[in-house]
Parts: C-alpha cells; sequence; structure tokens
C-alpha cells in the first residue's frame, strides 16, 4: 500500500523537475507578458475615452439607418 502512494508522488515529482528544466515556454510566456503589457493600457485608453465616440458614431448609424427605413416603408 506505501509502494502505491508513492508511485503518483515519485511521477509528480518527475513531472515538475521535468517542467521546471524546460526552459522552451519562458520565450513564450515573456512574449506573451510583453504583449499584454502593451495591449492593455491601450485598451483602457481606447474603453476610457475612445468608447464615447464610438458609441455616437454607431448610435448615429443606427438612427441614419432607421430613419432612411422610415422613409422607404411610407
Amino acid at each position: 500500500m506505501n509502494n502505491k502512494t508513492n508511485k503518483p508522488q515519485s511521477s509528480w515529482r518527475r513531472l515538475l523537475r521535468q517542467v521546471h528544466r524546460d526552459e522552451k515556454g519562458a520565450v513564450s510566456i515573456e512574449t506573451v507578458l510583453i504583449i499584454a503589457a502593451i495591449a492593455l493600457p491601450i485598451l483602457i485608453f481606447i474603453i476610457k475615452y475612445g468608447w464615447p465616440a464610438i458609441r455616437s458614431y454607431f448610435d448615429r448609424g443606427m438612427q441614419s439607418l432607421e430613419q432612411n427605413t422610415d422613409d422607404v416603408t411610407r
């Protein structure tokens, strides 16, 4: 019974050691973090300052579309 409980632990340890030694994913993670560090402030700026302009643009477009639809159906 003791052997069965040690086997999963040793396989987990072996897996964690292998993952820890493998550095291939480190470059990918660093790249994702750099992209996120650049994109997040831009996204916050667009949402905070650009969203009202984008929303009014689409609202004007919808109003124009509704008005043209009303004109066509009359």
